[in-house]
């Protein structure tokens, strides 16, 4: 239950980064490589539960994981469309 918790609390702040992200189409003061240790963690998460651990907490790291994966395709995204409108 603390563990579901735990990725609850970590999980809720992602919607607002997404939303913030799609809203301006901007993604200044994201680390790109901070995301991705936050991706990385929760698919290494992912592993152990389905390596024999598998529960209802399972969903949780994969809700996660696609939501930092989601903002991690913004941030290419965006940065791009950025570097572009630079340099015209």
């Amino acid at each position: 239950m603390f563990e579901a918790m735990m990725l609850v609390c970590f999980g809720a702040s992602w919607p607002a980064s997404i939303y913030r992200a799609v809203k301006v189409k901007r993604v200044d003061g994201k680390s790109v490589y901070f995301l991705w240790l936050i991706f990385s963690g929760y698919v290494f998460g992912f592993i152990n539960k389905i390596t024999g651990n598998t529960d209802w907490v399972t969903l949780f790291y994969v809700a996660n994981a696609c939501m930092v994966f989601t903002d991690i395709i913004l941030y290419y995204r965006y940065s791009r469309m950025a570097k572009k409108a630079a340099v015209a």
